[in-house]
């Protein structure tokens, strides 16, 4: 299938977001070269956001590849900017699609390589590794990693060359001077792309609604070192998994402190053991496993856990429930959240807050001190970009219609001529010309449903959201040769208040009993005259309407 045709093929540059344009998470943007009908195309990142109340039972939620997979022998490759999962996250389930070379830095590779191994594929996926400030050829595409500084070791920003036009692609970024792991953010080769001339800055606006400069993980580290030296009980640490920087903070603090340190929860294992293999975290010294937690003296131990976005199951929120095998936290213990609550996951980021604080567990937050610093730009440190780069035009990305909005209008603000606000699957020409907004890609949403891949649409979720508010209800309905009830109906309701049933399964009989004999022989039609009356007999008596089935049977 290919996109609505609104224009006249032109030779131009597009883009494509199929995920994190009005949203933050599910990273995915595609930038194409040529005439609409042959375009080449390549494709930037490919993340997962997770799922909350309004998708039920699904934990993650991928972007719809299926516009570029249908066009995939004109795909020259897909690029990370680095190793986040709403960046990597759906690489592994949507490769098979694609069947592309996948081209990043050897910290990115280590995680995914970990990820196409538990999906069966690590030896079908070609990944080649590149260094920053070293351009690789992709078809149309000239490309060049410049390191930035971020939450994740190897962050990149990209710089794309094309025959139509240049494009500094960011990735997540932020400006720190003093960072613990990595080089800093490179002004001098940002100022030289500036000086070729840079026309677009698809650009990270995460934290645009923030005044000033971030502050710097060494800060973050400071604070960490006074907090858990000055601890009296156990200390427990809970940041994104993939923080490998704060990792580090947390492990020097409780080194300092005389602390041993116990590792809770396998993504966080899984981003130590990848730092370690790129030479990260040489100095750590060995960590526990969650065994060895409660043989510790209190004042001796800190864990470091998954679960600072209030995930159910992760470490944090089951020691919360008091129901972790082998770990448990009592009055006079401490939990430091070093993360900040992304949007939407306050209500149960909440939840384990209420739940430690029923233990008496003391909880230290951002709102409380500089326990952690976000990995992405402020107004201050967007206006330094915008001044390093000078481009013609700047589009916002990851971030939520407000971000995007306030993005551009802080962009215009300090200068810059042309700004562009996207949606996911709109395709905008960024060059030549004006940018603007040409064709509409075809795509949306999958659920990862258990094992398996569904259509967000018309997917289980949006049936279990009915069932979550109205319950079900299931009736069976024999009938004889004569077109006769041969029983009394039998009616089963779940997720409804008690005592109902009977009511229910007398309203379906007078409806079956009104109907003329002769549309007692269809099957569909007696379904839809008992549904009708047994979701008006609860509305009559509830105020809701379950979901209703009705299974019709001849004897």
């Amino acid at each position: 299938m290919n996109a609505k045709k609104k224009h006249e093929p032109l030779n131009d540059l597009v883009i494509l977001p199929l995920g994190g344009t009005g949203e933050i998470g599910m990273n995915c943007y595609c930038y194409g070269v040529g005439p609409a009908n042959t375009r080449e195309w390549l494709m930037v990142d490919l993340g997962v956001k997770f799922g909350d109340e309004n998708e039920p039972g699904v934990d993650v939620i991928l972007p719809d590849v299926g516009f570029i997979s249908k066009n995939r022998k004109r795909l020259s490759g897909l690029v990370i900017t680095h190793a986040h999962e709403d960046h990597i996250g759906a690489v592994a389930r949507l490769w098979p699609q694609l069947k592309c070379e996948v081209h990043c830095t050897a910290f990115a590779a280590e995680l995914m390589k970990m990820k196409f191994r538990e999906h069966g594929i690590e030896e079908d996926v070609p990944v080649i590794i590149h260094k920053p400030l070293k351009p690789f050829i992709l078809g149309s595409f000239t490309l060049e990693f410049v390191n930035v500084t971020h939450s994740i070791p190897e962050s990149c920003a990209l710089y794309i060359e094309t025959p139509y036009g240049k494009v500094l692609h960011s990735g997540d970024w932020k400006i720190d001077r003093t960072p613990l792991l990595g080089p800093t953010i490179n002004e001098k080769r940002f100022r030289e792309l500036g000086d070729k001339g840079i026309d677009v800055l698809v650009c990270d606006s995460t934290n645009v609604l923030r005044e000033g400069m971030s502050p710097s993980e060494q800060d973050v580290a400071a604070t960490l070192t006074d907090i858990i030296t000055n601890a009296t009980g156990r200390v427990a640490v809970t940041t994104f998994a993939s923080h490998v920087e704060r990792i580090s903070s947390a492990v020097q603090a409780a080194r300092s402190a005389g602390r041993e340190i116990v590792i809770a929860g396998r993504a966080m294992r899984n981003t130590i053991e990848a730092a370690r293999i790129c030479g990260y975290l040489k100095d750590a010294g060995k960590f526990l496993d969650e065994d060895a937690f409660g043989y510790l003296p209190r004042e001796k131990i800190m864990l470091l856990c998954t679960g600072s976005q209030g995930e159910p199951r992760a470490a944090i929120a089951r020691i919360g429930e008091d129901a972790h095998p082998n770990i448990a936290l009592e009055e006079g213990d401490m939990v430091i959240f070093s993360a900040r609550t992304i949007p939407g996951n306050e209500k149960v980021v909440s939840a384990v807050h209420n739940n430690l604080a029923k233990l008496d567990v003391e909880i230290i937050t951002a709102d409380d001190a500089l326990v952690h610093s976000s990995g992405h730009p402020r107004q201050g440190e967007l206006k330094l970009m915008y001044e390093w780069v000078r481009p013609r035009i700047v589009v916002p990305m990851h971030g939520e219609p407000r971000h995007l909005r306030a993005h551009a209008a802080f962009a215009k603000a300090q200068g810059i001529k042309e700004t562009l606000i996207l949606e996911d699957l709109k395709i905008a020409r960024l060059c030549p010309g004006p940018a603007e907004i040409i064709d509409e890609a075809p795509g949306g949403r999958l659920h990862v449903d258990g094992k398996l891949i569904v259509n967000s649409e018309d997917g289980p979720a949006k049936h279990r959201r009915k069932l979550s508010f109205a319950g079900i209800v299931f009736a069976t309905v024999v009938i004889t040769e004569k077109f006769e009830l041969a029983e009394d109906m039998v009616v089963i309701a779940d997720g409804i208040p008690e005592g109902l049933d009977e009511d229910f399964a007398e309203a379906a009989e007078k409806a079956f009993d009104s109907m003329p004999r002769a549309k007692r022989k269809d099957d569909a039609t007696v379904e839809e005259v008992v549904r009708t009356a047994i979701r008006r007999e609860a509305d009559n008596i509830w105020g809701k309407k379950p979901v209703c089935k009705v299974v019709v049977v001849r004897v």
